[in-house]
Parts: structure tokens; sequence; C-alpha cells
């Protein structure tokens, strides 16, 4: 790992996790936007990413945005070299936001809609450019943590914020880099490895009886490093049965050698939480427990051919309650669901005259035990940790897939275009190809225009397949989703501004919602015969610092917005619950600015205006379809930083609105906090 940042005086120039496996969107061969100090650079290109006073002309250089090196997984391109955008959030990012979780982090990237149903990250659907929350990729150091189970679950990380380096988004389909699950978007956490031997404690509260604690240690000898963090969350509730306790451990280690990087990683991550109306809302009193663990071991050789090689697993296991006391006479068990997926990488990319070109094979299996999902099984199996309680139910399948890509580089243009061939034995035992192509041309030092098309396909969740419950009822013949999406945009990046302009196209096949045919009817899966999202995002971040000189005391300013509209054959519906909910308008603004020595502040502020409606419930009964009402929001950070430790307080929806994501589930309204860190250095 080579890292080479300057800071204050001296300029930036990231080379961090350069040609290491796990940084994954380094290697898509697209333009990578690396920004610091305000949380909306999620969505604003920006790679110049420290403070800057005097400089010289040559440290100046440094932040040329060509000069820029990120490579990956796939192929290490500069960003001079590459065509796609791929947001970054840094860690400067994360420690400035008002956010206790990755998903309220999330929130604030203009092209990413996150729905929360318990606030603190506690549950939240996740989606990318108007999909739904099954259709993205969601990945820990480059390993798929996505669940098969549901994507309501996937976002049960097992690291904490401070464990964190970076956050990396991609939007629209990557299935020829990352696989089929890769459908509309991914997302990609790259953890701390600081190198540094140290010890670290963080402690914050706030209102609701909230409490957040952790601590983390690194252990760095020779080519060998080591690192662990645990951490435990509580609160109260910000309404009737919304508390929730969680507790959450992570291990990472790496050692580098000359012939080859070799990293390793595991995780745990445990949550209890009351789902106050979380997938009704006749019945307020659920409970879910679910406890996710993972792992996985990553390498890349230093020959002339890089091999890649990665393995990993995880489990999820889910109890869900539909009556946390007090259940109804016909109410007889819970929900049990166990997921195990494994998976292996074999990848390798080499450089030649042509140009720069990678290969390899991926295999994942993913399998479910359930007394609700699957088929029947010939003799039950006893779940875990839960008394007299059976699995009954399982189903199994089997992702084959190859890739081949090929980056052809000259001085302005670069074309990446690539072809994945696919198998599941989930649909049947025969190979599709899901081919893409992207393209830039640099019409000035500055400026750029960028062009792509990809294909990609998804699979129904177990959920989407089985589920069936009072109020749900599943699909087991449901088709895979298919899409190719386009996209077109321009960049502009000098010293102190960076701009961005995009329009994209996404054409749906077979898209898988639940819906209601009439009001009185459950929640049902079906495949919509077309849904097509189109949509512009547009993006600018200003730094005042490089334009006026450190002695500013306002140091950045961004702003995005974006804005997603439908086309679509969705036959006789009467209600969507997920797939035509879609953020019609969001916009983002974010500033940052210093007030006395080192203390500083970062105000954001959300507009949101959903396109849909919901039934609302009165004495848990349904009453009227109430449309989604626009809202905006408006959090802020105060923080006092020191070498060793920070203080911050915090305060979200400042202005106490009242707001849904999902119907019938209130959001917090002013939620105060306050905390700390500290940090030893060893030598």
């Amino acid at each position: 790992m080579k890292e080479n940042l300057f800071t204050e005086r001296r300029a930036a120039r990231w080379k961090q996790f350069n040609h290491k496996s796990y940084a994954v969107f380094c290697s898509l061969k697209k333009e990578v936007n690396i920004g610091v100090l305000a949380i909306t650079t999620l969505a604003f290109a920006n790679v110049e990413s420290v403070f800057a006073q005097t400089e010289t002309s040559q440290q100046i250089k440094e932040y040329k945005l060509e000069e820029i090196e990120v490579t990956g997984s796939r192929v290490p391109l500069t960003l001079g070299e590459a065509a796609r955008i791929v947001t970054v959030l840094s860690r400067e990012d994360i420690q400035k936001a008002a956010v206790q979780s990755i998903n309220d982090l999330l929130e604030y990237a203009v092209g990413v809609d996150v729905r929360q149903r318990g606030e603190l990250g506690i549950q939240s659907d996740i989606s990318i450019r108007g999909g739904t929350f099954d259709q993205i990729s969601i990945l820990l150091n480059g390993a798929n943590i996505s669940n098969p189970q549901t994507g309501h679950l996937t976002a049960d990380f097992p690291v904490d914020m401070n464990d964190i380096e970076r956050i990396e988004i991609l939007e629209g389909p990557a299935a020829r880099v990352y696989g089929t699950s890769a459908f509309s978007g991914a997302i990609n956490i790259v953890t701390r490895n600081d190198k540094q031997s140290h010890a670290a404690v963080n402690l914050s509260a706030g209102q609701y009886g909230l409490f957040n604690g952790g601590v983390s240690g690194n252990f760095t000898k020779g080519k060998v490093s080591n690192q662990l963090s645990a951490g435990y969350g509580r609160s109260d509730g910000y309404i009737a049965n919304s508390d929730f306790e969680t507790l959450r451990a992570f291990y990472q280690g790496e050692y580098s050698g000359q012939e080859a990087d070799i990293r390793w990683q595991a995780g745990v991550s445990d949550k209890g939480y009351g789902a106050n109306t979380f997938y009704s809302a006749a019945y307020p009193n659920q409970y879910e427990h679910t406890r996710k663990y993972f792992a996985s071991v990553q390498a890349e050789t230093k020959g002339k051919i890089h091999f890649t090689p990665l393995i990993y697993w995880n489990r999820g296991h889910d109890r869900f309650e539909l009556f946390r006391d007090n259940p109804a006479s016909w109410y007889t068990t819970h929900n049990y669901h166990q997921t195990d997926v494994f998976g292996t990488n074999l990848n390798a990319y080499f450089n030649s005259l042509a140009g720069k070109t990678a290969f390899g094979a991926e295999f994942r299996n993913e399998g479910v035990l359930s007394n609700v999902l699957g088929k029947l099984m010939d003799k039950p199996v006893k779940v875990p940790g839960e008394g007299d309680h059976y699995f009954t139910k399982k189903d199994n399948r089997t992702n084959i897939s190859y890739y081949l890509e090929h980056d052809i580089l000259l001085p302005r243009f670069t074309m990446s275009f690539g072809l994945m061939a696919t198998m599941n034995t989930g649909l049947d035992h025969k190979f599709r190809l899901y081919p893409g192509v992207d393209a830039s041309y640099r019409l000035t030092e500055g400026l750029k225009v960028f062009a792509s098309w990809n294909m990609a396909l998804r699979l129904p969740t177990f959920t989407d397949l089985y589920y069936e419950s009072k109020t749900n009822q599943g699909n087991p013949y449901l088709k895979p989703e298919k899409t190719q999406a386009f996209e077109i945009g321009t960049k502009y990046s000098s010293y102190a501004l960076q701009t961005s302009v995009s329009a994209f196209y996404r054409k749906g096949e077979n898209m898988i919602d639940w819906v209601k045919f009439n009001a009185d009817d459950k929640w049902q899966t079906v495949n919509h015969t077309k849904l097509n999202n189109m949509g512009i995002e547009a993006m600018a971040t200003l730094n005042f610092t490089r334009l006026l000189g450190n002695t500013s005391l306002l140091k950045k300013a961004t702003l995005g917005y974006s804005y997603i509209t439908q086309d679509k054959e969705i036959g006789d519906v009467y209600k969507s619950n997920y797939a035509l909910d879609y953020l019609k308008h969001k916009l983002v603004l974010t500033i940052d600015h210093q007030i006395w020595r080192k203390l500083s502040a970062n105000w954001a502020f959300r507009w949101q205006d959903r396109e849909g409606s919901y039934t609302k419930y009165v004495n848990l009964k349904p009453a009227e379809e109430v449309p989604y009402p626009s809202f905006c929001l408006l959090d802020m950070k105060l923080m006092w930083t020191d070498r060793n430790y920070s203080i911050f307080a915090e305060a979200n929806n400042l202005l106490n609105r009242k707001y849904y994501d999902l119907g019938n589930i209130p959001q917090p309204g002013f939620w105060g906090k306050v905390g700390f860190s500290y940090r030893l250095n060893f030598k």
C-alpha cells in the first residue's frame, strides 16, 4: 500500500490502496471523484482533498486530476484516463458529517435513496437511481456482503463508522465488473489500516437514551499489520417499540511482501430492535433480531501478470416476530431464517502495447434454511440457539461467471469494453452474455465528456420467491429482472471548482415488485412488463480555501440536484410497495466553515420529493391513500479537533420536521447528540 498525502501547505495526491484488489471501484476504469470536508462530496466530484495555502508550481501540479492513479480488481487506470464517474467519500467527510451510521451518511448522496425504518442504521432500504433495495451490490473491501434472503438486511454492516477509510459509490449497472447483483449500482466500503500502532476509544450519547461506544487498536510489526475494533449501541427509541441494541466486532490483517500482498478480515454484527409497523401497519408490535458473520481473504501478486484471488463467506441469522408480546390466538411461531453465502473470485490483469486487459472467473453459492422460505425439506433441521424450533424449508443456487475486459488508452481518449458470461442454477444451466462499454474524451485540460452502455440481470431474492404471511404472498415463478442502461455526461475540474452534469436512461424488463391488484388483496410479487427510469444529475463543488486562501472562514460549499421519472407498463395494479415509489426530486446542499481556531461547523440541507403514495392506517385499519409529502431537513455538526482527540455536538432534523421514508413509519424529529474520541499512537 502506498500513500502520498500532502496536508496543510502541501498539495494532495491520492495513491492510497493502489494496486490493491480490495480497492474495488478503483478498477472500474471510471472517474473517481475524491472530496473532503462536506458530506455531499458523495455526490460532487472533487479530487483535491486537503486544504492548500501557498503552493509552489510543482506542488500545484499534484492536484491535476489525470495524475491520480486508482487501481483495483480489474484494470488499474489513472483518473485522467478514466471514463465513468465513481463517487468517493473520504475519511474526513465521514468525520465531519452529522451522522452516526453508514446508512445516515448515504442519505446525502444525490443519486442514492435511503428509506429508513429504524433510525441510526437499524434497518434501511438503500437504492440507486430509482431502483429498488434488492438491485444493488454492497461490498466490504471488495467482498460482496449482499443478503440473498432480502435487501432489507443487506445493510447490517459489521463495521463501525470509525473503522472506515472511505466509501465508494458506482451508479448504474456494472455486471461485467461485479456480477449480476450490481443491477442498478454498487457501494463498496473500504476500512482503515493505517499501519500506525495505536489504541482508540469513542463515546457518544443523546436523546431517547442513545449511547454509542467503541474501542479499537492496531499493532503493526514489520510486514504484518493487525487491527481489531468492537462497539456497542442502544436507544430507548423515539416512538413506541423503536428501541434497539447492537453489538459489532471487526478484525482485519495485512501482509505486504515482495511477491504478493495478502489481506484478511472477519466481522460480526448483532442487532435486536423493535420493528414498529416495519412490514405492516396492522401489526405495530413487531420485533426482529439479526446476526451476521463475515470473513474473507484476498491477495495480489506483483509479477507481469497480476493475479488477484478472493475468497469470502458470510452467514445471516434472522428471527422475525410479528408479535413481540401478547400474540394473537392464531399466531403459532416466529419466522426463522439462516442464509449462507460462499464465493471466490479468480481474477488477473496485465499491460501490453494494445492497452490493459483483465480476465477471470467468479463463483458464488447462496443457500437458505427457513421455516417460511424455500422448498420443503425431507428432514427438519433444528434452529441454532432457538430452543425447539426447526427449519422445514430450504433452497440453494449457484452463480458462475467468466469475464474479459480490455482498455484502449490514448492521450485524450479512453475506451473500456468488456463482456461477462454468467450462468445461475436457480434459473437454468444456460450462459447469458452481459456486455458493456465506457468511453471518455478530454476536450480541454479540465473538460471531459463521457458516455457508457451496460447490461445486467438480477434473480429474485428468496423472499421474493417464497415469503408467505397474513399480508404477503411470494411467487416462485418470478422471472429474473433485465436491464440495459445508457449514460452521457460532462465533467469540468479546475483548481477551486468542480462540476458535472449527466443524463441516464435505464430500460427495464420483468422488474420485480410487491403489489396489490385490489385494496383488500395481500401484497404479492409480480414482474412488471416494462419499467424504465430516466433522469439527470447536476453537481458542483466550490473550494473557498483554494479560491481565497487558508484564512477564509468559509471552506467549501457543495450543491447537487437529481431528477428521475418513469415510463412504465405495469398492468392493472392498484398499489406498488417499492418500485414505483421513487425519489422524483432530490436537492442537497452542504457548507463547511471554520468558527474559531480548531472549532468548525458543517451544515447539511436536504430536500426530497417522492413519487407514489401509501395507505394511511387509523386504529390499525386502512383509512385512506395518502401521497408522500415532500420534506426538507437540516443537520448540523460542531467539532473541536486536536491532534489526538476530538469533541463534537450535532443535531439532526434541526427544524423538527415531520416526515416519512416509508408509509406509517414516522421518522425522528429533532435529535441532539454529543460525543468525543481519543487516539493514542505507539512507537
